[in-house]
């Protein structure tokens, strides 16, 4: 494991105990590396705001709604919401700003016949390949997407990476997609900033691809490399499916880490606080076998409720084999409980 990383995870223990019977750690405990090499934990509304500068900056007026969307975000005060707003203010941003001026910004950058026009700005390339994308015309899309990509578009490097990894507009290519996500891994890009989201995902999906290889090229399977890509995603982002990654690793003992049950309840417990489904079911399951039955039980059954069709399959295995053998009062309790907390929108 990088040292560089090992030395971003010392996670600092509360002297309470946590609902879900580990030692508790908050988001704002979890250090990060900042790019001058100095620990400073993150702040959820100097994030949103950076965004909202970012946003006038570029688009002016058009990022009202996006400082709206902040507020509440800062109002709610919920991780999950937090998380997932983060990448919804970016794309507000671009599609604002991308439907705004793409009609006065087609003439100038992009020829039917030529493509993207020599010397354009590699920004006004960018907004005019999101225009193409949503119209339909994805292979503009493309083209305007490389030719920002290879002049510093960040953005535009992760849509391409994402499009071929999907095949979407473009034949499925992993291995491409590979390259793209990892010349966005490779950027110095500081926690809080409006990019950062960009190289969390991109950190996710090197370390997907990396846990079994991409057949019939050099990327063959790693573990231990995955496991730094997580490891990257989990404490210097927070991003919430790495630090489930993180979890089952530590639960297993892949991935060049000790296995630790304690390790690994810590890092399903961020993931599970941002509402990821997998590391509350997994985290329930965890409980429920160590005696806590109807804590165990209600998570598994909130989990399901929110699980993606992909893992409603395999939570529901796991919820039902547990069901199987509680007691009837018990079973009860934990409905009842989880019902609460469903209707409530709460990630207990």
């Amino acid at each position: 494991m990088d040292a560089r990383v090992v030395s971003t995870v010392r996670l600092q223990e509360r002297r309470e105990r946590s609902p879900f019977g580990f030692a508790a750690i908050s988001s704002r405990e979890l250090p990060t590396l900042a790019g001058n090499g100095r620990y400073r934990p993150l702040d959820r509304k100097t994030t949103l705001h950076g965004i909202v500068a970012y946003a006038r900056r570029s688009f002016g007026f058009a990022a009202v709604a996006v400082e709206e969307d902040a507020a509440k975000v800062v109002a709610k005060g919920t991780a999950a919401l937090f998380r997932s707003s983060l990448m919804a203010a970016l794309v507000a941003i671009v599609c604002v700003g991308a439907c705004s001026r793409a009609l006065a910004f087609d003439d100038k950058v992009f020829d039917d016949k030529t493509g993207v026009k020599p010397q354009s700005s590699p920004w006004a390339v960018f907004q005019f390949g999101f225009s193409a994308y949503k119209s339909g015309h994805k292979d503009q899309a493309v083209e305007a997407y490389k030719y920002a990509a290879e002049n510093g578009q960040i953005g535009a490097t992760w849509k391409l990476a994402r499009m071929y990894a999907e095949g979407d507009g473009v034949a499925r290519d992993d291995y491409e997609a590979y390259k793209f996500f990892s010349e966005i891994a490779d950027q110095d890009v500081e926690p809080g900033s409006p990019e950062e989201s960009y190289v969390s995902d991109a950190l996710v999906a090197l370390g997907d691809y990396l846990k079994t290889g991409i057949p019939g090229t050099p990327v063959v399977a790693d573990e231990v490399r995955a496991q730094e890509y997580f490891m990257r995603a989990a404490a210097n982002y927070r991003n919430p499916t790495a630090q489930y990654e993180m979890g089952k690793m530590f639960l297993k003992g892949e991935g060049g880490v000790k296995k630790s049950i304690k390790q690994a309840g810590r890092w399903l417990q961020l993931a599970a606080e941002k509402g990821h489904a997998g590391a509350q079911a997994t985290l329930g399951n965890l409980l429920f076998q160590s005696g806590k039955v109807v804590r165990g039980l209600t998570m598994m059954t909130v989990a399901l409720a929110r699980a993606t069709p992909v893992d409603q399959s395999w939570i529901r295995g796991m919820q039902e084999e547990a069901f199987a053998v509680a007691g009837e009062a018990d079973r009860r309790t934990a409905i009842s409980l989880a019902d609460d907390i469903i209707a409530k929108g709460a990630n207990e």
